[in-house]
C-alpha cells in the first residue's frame, strides 16, 4: 500500500486526483504492474489507477485473467474499477481510504454482492486508511484554497 500512496502522489503533483494501485503476484511477491489516476492528463476518463494497472498487468502477463493476483489501490473502487477487477479475475482487492460518495465496493451498488457478478475478489479495506484519506484530503483543500500539494 506505500507504493500505492507513492504512486497517488506521483498523480497529485501531475494535477490528478491521488490514487495510486499496484498489483501484486501473491505466490511470489513480485510486483506486476502499478497505475496512477490520469483521466485529465490522458484525456480518458477510464484512465483510474485501477484500470491503468489492470491494462498493465494484462500486457505484462499476456492474457486477461489475472488470477491469483492481489490488487492494492488507495481509495474503494468506483463501479466501473469493481466491474473491471471483476472481468479480470483479480483474486484479492485490498484498498486505503473507504469512499462513501464513489465507491462501490461497500458502499453505493456494493458491485462484489451482485448474484450475477463473473469474479469476486475476497475484499479488505482500511489499510493505511488515514494515510490514503489524507492525502486526498490535502489534494482538495489545495484546490479549494488554490495552493499545491507536494
Amino acid at each position: 500500500m506505500r507504493m500505492a500512496l507513492d504512486l497517488a502522489q506521483a498523480a497529485a503533483d501531475a494535477g490528478e486526483v491521488p490514487v495510486g494501485a499496484v498489483i501484486v503476484d501473491e505466490a511470489t511477491g513480485e510486483v506486476v504492474a502499478t497505475g496512477a489516476n490520469a483521466p485529465i492528463s490522458g484525456h480518458d476518463p477510464t484512465a483510474h489507477a485501477e484500470i491503468q494497472a489492470i491494462r498493465a498487468a494484462a500486457s505484462a502477463l499476456g492474457n486477461y485473467r489475472l488470477t491469483g493476483l492481489t490488487l492494492y489501490v488507495t481509495l474503494e473502487p468506483c463501479a466501473m474499477c469493481a466491474g473491471a477487477i471483476s472481468h479480470s479475475r483479480i483474486g484479492r482487492l485490498v484498498w486505503g481510504a473507504d469512499d462513501p460518495k464513489g465507491g462501490a465496493v461497500v458502499h453505493g451498488p456494493r458491485l462484489f454482492d451482485q448474484s450475477t457478478l463473473h469474479s469476486r475478489p475476497a475484499v479488505e479495506g482500511g489499510i493505511l486508511a488515514d494515510a490514503c484519506g489524507d492525502a486526498l484530503r490535502a489534494f482538495f483543500r489545495a484546490r479549494r484554497t488554490g495552493t499545491r500539494t507536494g
